[in-house]
């Protein structure tokens, strides 16, 4: 692993990143390695929201719903007014 010393560093940014980790419960040292981290990992391919629901909500069950037949059939759009 690799060492990194960062010089001129503005004692608000040091205050505020000693804030943030001990908010983790995590060193500084640490914080910083989980910031840097986070920015350089590529995002995942994101399942999209049908994927996400189902797999939030698949432990829940199902409910099987009745579908009526229709009474009237099927007419398509009237767009001439």
């Amino acid at each position: 692993m690799a060492d990194l010393s960062i010089r001129n560093l503005d004692d608000s940014v040091r205050e505020r990143l000693r804030t943030r980790a001990a908010s983790h419960g995590r060193s500084m040292e640490s914080e910083v390695r989980a910031i840097l981290t986070e920015a350089v990992t590529e995002p995942a391919e994101s399942p999209g929201l049908l994927a996400a629901t189902l797999e939030r909500f698949t432990e829940l069950g199902g409910t099987e719903l009745q579908i009526p037949q229709r009474s009237t059939p099927v007419r398509s759009a009237d767009f001439s007014q």
